[in-house]
Parts: structure tokens; sequence; C-alpha cells
């Protein structure tokens, strides 16, 4: 299977990774990849960069890189009802916004109140992506998030890093098997991530593509084939 972007990761601005921007996207370039995008943690996240780190990516030459580059932020999730971590006028500084559910940031709740904040998280138009969604922590229900991610043009991620073994993402090759299930039923996309913190772990879609495998997915319902597919979701304006 074509796989030639990955869309969450993370530099040395979010305080717990360990490479600067040019090294992610030389990595990303040695790897063949074809689109990156850099997703910081947003401020409520302990240890990361301030709010005002994303006001000035003007300053970034998106095409001077070896890889086309794409800057984002990974939102906290502060809410049951779906609230972010960065405000409207931060966020239309980006390009666009993955948006997850972290201990630091919002204690799991109920399988309702987890599926609602995700849901409601969704409905901000700079959120494209729902990150590490099949995280046992924060049980969902499944069906219930599918359904949302169809009607609000929103990819759920297949989040490389959940599945290693190393990973405190409780069930997580378990939890995507059901996630999958809904969304071949319901036409949902997906996307896979690296959710890399270092520069070697660029592009490392592999545990992603087991999952892929185990679920016999259908490859046109995941946006890593085709950058084209992964704009129409940057390019949704609802």
């Amino acid at each position: 299977m074509k796989d030639i972007l990955d869309a969450h990761m993370h530099t040395i601005a979010s305080g717990h990774a360990y490479s600067t921007i040019r090294e992610m996207v030389r990595a990303a370039s040695q790897k063949g990849l074809e689109l990156v995008g850099i997703t910081e943690h947003a401020p409520m996240m302990p240890g990361t960069c301030h709010e005002i780190y994303f006001h000035n990516f003007k300053v970034i030459q998106r095409e001077a890189y070896e890889v086309p580059l794409l800057m984002g932020a990974e939102l906290n999730i502060t809410s049951y009802t779906g609230m972010v971590d960065l405000k409207d006028y931060v966020l239309a500084k980006i390009d666009y916004a993955v948006a997850s559910l972290h201990e630091p940031c919002l204690r799991p709740g109920t399988i309702d109140q987890n599926t609602a904040a995700v849901i409601g998280a969704m409905q901000h138009p700079r959120v494209k992506i729902i990150g590490h969604p099949e995280n046992g922590n924060y049980p969902l229900d499944y069906e219930a998030v599918a359904k949302a991610a169809k009607e609000h043009h929103v990819l759920l991620e297949l989040n490389n890093s959940s599945y290693s073994p190393l990973s405190n993402r409780r069930n997580s090759r378990e939890n995507a098997q059901i996630m999958l299930k809904y969304c071949r039923k319901y036409g949902v996309s997906v996307i896979m991530d690296s959710d890399a913190h270092i520069d070697l772990d660029v592009g490392n879609h592999t545990l992603a593509r087991e999952v892929v495998a185990a679920a016999d997915f259908p490859e046109e319902l995941i946006v890593n084939t085709d950058l084209e597919k992964f704009r129409y979701f940057l390019n949704w304006k609802g």
C-alpha cells in the first residue's frame, strides 16, 4: 500500500520530544514521504510550548524544506463538551488541528462522557483529525464516533505509537478493530500517523499497517495513499 504522508508528530517544542523541525522533515524526505505535518502539543499539556508559539508560523517557509510542510497543533480536549485549549483566533493561524484526549488535561470519564468530548471537538472547523481514538483509557462508543466523523468530515487516526508494547494506551489494537468495523460500515476515512517524538520514528506506520491488514480494511478509505484524499479533509469548510 502506498503511504506518502505523516500528519501527527512533535519536535523539541513539545517538551518531551527530541528532534527539530528540520530533522523531522529531513527524515521524512529520506523515507520518501510527500507531505509532513508538525503538530506540537497545545498549552495545557505539561512542559509544552506557550500559545504564542502558534502565532508565528508565518516565518516558516513551508516549501523551503525537502518535503512540503504543514504546521498544525495537537489540541487537548479539555471538557466533556469538546472544548479545546487554543482560542479560535490562534487556530485561524495554523493549517489544521489534531484533537486528542490526554490524561493530564482531562480525567477519563464514562463512555458517554468521553464520546461526547470527542464528538464535540469534531465540530470545530480547524479539527481535521481525532488523535489516538483507540486509546482504551478513554472508552468510546465507536459507532457514534464513526457516524460523527462522517458527518463532520473528520479523519479518525490509527496511531502507530498506540500499538507499541511501550504504550500505556490500553487495548489499542483491539479497539482499533472495533473502530475500523464501523468505519467500513459507514464509509469513514482514516489516517495512519506515527505520532513521532523523534526523527527516527517519522513515517513509521508499521504497526498501524498490521492493524489495517488484520481488519482487511479497504485501501480507498485510507488517506495516506493519496495527497488529494488528505487535502479534501483539510479544505472542508463545513
